[in-house]
């Protein structure tokens, strides 16, 4: 294996864990962290959103979303309006009861950050971010 294998295979493997940690925290509050993420998305909007406009900002694909979306709205979490702008699209907003577990997910999910990243040094840090924005970045021509 050479050493740009044993790199993706090591970021991948470190990217599953971190998310497996984060995804087990989120449990305990009731979340799964795609839900948690569809919650983030619309605390940060701090209105309701169109449903294609959270799959984009979520990486979904929009059925995914409406799926997701029937999910918190049975939990109570989100509820849907209509757009008065457009009579053909559907909004999601937070819920009194989303905003409160949304804030129980932050707090978990930045308890598991600090975890995670508390062995590094600020250098280890700012590399690790420099690396993950290279890889996430498109390639300039």
């Amino acid at each position: 294996m050479n050493d740009s294998q044993r790199s993706a295979h090591h970021l991948i493997a470190a990217a599953r864990e971190v998310e497996s940690r984060i995804e087990d925290a989120l449990g305990e509050v009731g979340l799964s962290f795609a839900k948690w993420n569809v919650l983030a998305k619309l605390a940060d909007a701090g209105e309701p959103m169109p449903l294609g406009c959270l799959a984009d900002r979520c990486s979904c694909v929009r059925s995914n979303m409406t799926q997701l979306i029937d999910r918190l709205e049975e939990d109570r979490l989100v509820e849907r309006s209509g757009d008065p702008k457009d009579r053909r699209s559907v909004r999601a907003a937070l819920t009194e009861t989303g905003r409160q577990r949304h804030a129980a997910g932050a707090r978990v999910v930045a308890e598991v950050e600090s975890r995670i990243f508390e062995r590094f040094s600020a250098g280890d840090r700012s590399a690790l971010l420099r690396i993950a924005e290279l890889i996430h970045s498109p390639p300039t021509p």
